[in-house]
Formats: C-alpha cells, sequence, structure tokens
C-alpha cells in the first residue's frame, strides 16, 4: 500500500489528515491523557501541544470491518474524491457496510460506485476471510499490537500502514509508531527542526524516546503540519 503524507486512515476529515467528521480536535473525549503531560515537557512539542490541547478525535467507522473497508477505499485518494466513492460505495451495499452485503453486491454495482479492480478485490477478500472466519475481527481487541498487524495484512490491499491506523484511530492502542507514514516523518522532522525528515530507521529511533505515548507522538507530527500550527 502506497503510505500517502499526512492521512491516517481513521482521523476526521480536516486537511492534511482527511477524513469525514470535523475537527478531530473538537471531536471525542480527550484520549491518552498521559501523553499530553509527556509532551507538554518536552521542548520541541510544548507550544503544539498547548495550541492543539490533548488528543481529540472521533472514530471513523463504527466496527473493524467497515473501518477497513474505508481504509481501502481511501488509498492512493485525495480526501474528498475518496469521501464521494465511499459514500456511494455505502449506497451500493444498501447503506450496511458488513460482510454479507458485500458478499451479495455485484461487481458491477461495486465498480460503478468508483471502486477500482484492486480495491473491489480487495473488499471481496476482506468480505470472505470475515464471513468463512479465517480473519477475526472481534478477537483483534484481545490481540497483541504485533499480532493484530499480522493477523490484517493476510488480506488483500492491506499492508501494515493500514492495520497500523486500526491500532491507532480504532483500537485506540497508545503506542503505535508508523514509520512509514510520510506524514509523521515531515512532522516530526519539522518540530525538530530538521532540514529533511528521518528516514524510517531515524524514526524508529527517536520514537524510543516517547514510549509509551508513540500514538500520540504520531498525532502532534501529523497536527504540526497543519499551516501556522509550528513557527518557522
Amino acid at each position: 500500500m502506497t503510505r500517502r503524507r499526512g492521512t491516517p486512515a481513521g482521523d476526521p476529515e480536516k486537511k492534511p489528515v482527511p477524513r469525514s467528521g470535523g475537527d478531530p480536535r473538537s471531536a471525542g473525549r480527550a484520549i491518552w491523557k498521559g501523553a499530553y503531560d509527556r509532551l507538554l515537557g518536552d521542548p520541541h512539542f510544548r507550544a503544539l501541544v498547548k495550541k492543539v490541547g490533548p488528543v481529540r478525535f472521533a472514530s471513523s467507522a463504527p466496527d473493524p470491518f467497515s473501518f477497513l473497508v474505508r481504509a481501502i477505499t481511501y488509498q492512493q485518494l485525495a480526501g474528498k474524491a475518496a469521501a464521494t466513492i465511499h459514500g456511494r460505495l455505502v449506497t451500493a451495499l444498501g447503506g450496511s457496510v458488513v460482510p454479507d452485503a458485500v458478499h451479495a453486491a455485484s461487481d458491477d454495482a461495486l465498480r460503478a460506485a468508483g471502486l477500482s479492480r484492486g480495491k473491489l478485490a480487495s473488499v471481496r477478500d476482506l468480505a470472505a476471510r470475515v464471513r468463512d472466519r479465517s480473519l477475526e475481527l472481534g478477537a483483534l481487541e484481545e490481540m497483541s499490537d504485533a499480532d493484530v498487524i499480522e493477523h490484517l495484512t493476510q488480506v488483500r490491499g492491506i499492508g501494515r500502514w493500514t492495520a497500523e491506523m486500526l491500532l491507532l484511530f480504532h483500537l485506540r492502542r497508545p503506542d503505535v509508531w508508523p514509520v512509514g507514514d510520510l506524514g509523521v516523518r515531515a512532522g516530526m522532522a519539522r518540530l525538530l527542526g530538521w532540514e529533511k525528515p528521518p528516514n524510517e530507521k531515524e524514526l524508529e529511533l527517536i520514537g524510543v524516546g516517547y514510549r509509551p505515548w508513540r500514538s500520540a507522538t504520531a498525532w502532534y507530527c501529523w497536527r504540526a503540519m497543519e499551516p501556522g500550527a509550528v513557527d518557522e
């Protein structure tokens, strides 16, 4: 899967983090409250944390299956175009994004909604695995982060990044560190004052100092890419 700059699959629509649902800082209750105090004490993050406040976002989907269908739909697309296609897909499924609805829908109907052939194959594979119980989405809550990633990436079209976004935005695990995300890398560079974003290995090392709150650290890195968020 192509990793896009600052487009986490579960965050509400607010560029550069396109998803539906309004401002992620005003939606829902504050989460990872310990991270707020931790990052408020970090000289690189302090000003941004004071400006945007504690981590807040609304879930973009009510369950793991609809989250993953949405994530597949959004792959490699700008927020507005992806939202349009996703809306058409929900309509084509009769308003219920569940495996049985995907199974019952014709290829023509799903293609007419705007799914590419590759995304159609991915959504079909996801639904089939849930239906035959080779993919146990109901068990994700009890799995470790590593096991969730291994379990989900057996599905066609779901890579590590998509699994990490589900961990962070749907399961709300506190220590997810998506080193392949271009938005996190660019945001970290801006916060650290680096001319170039860190590569994945460098970001992995940087992240060690932010355990066990790397999910919040990633969220603030995305926020750092918003216009005016960080003083130049």
